[in-house]
């Protein structure tokens, strides 16, 4: 069955920063570097489409 409202394919993920153990929320297809808030270590960069990400995905949010 086709739904009426498609849903987007682009998710939020919950990330943990692999130096100071901050949570942290970013976008899967970011446009920029995303860094730590607290440390500065890179978290993930962007591809063109998807971001890679360099760090531990602890939840993606639908």
């Amino acid at each position: 069955m086709k739904e009426s409202i498609p849903r987007p394919k682009s998710k939020f993920l919950k990330v943990l920063c692999t130096k100071c153990n901050n949570e942290q929320t970013i976008f899967n297809k970011s446009s920029s570097v995303v860094k730590c808030l607290v440390c500065g270590a890179e978290l993930a960069n962007p591809t063109g489409g998807k971001a890679k990400v360099k760090t531990k995905v602890i939840q993606v949010m639908e």
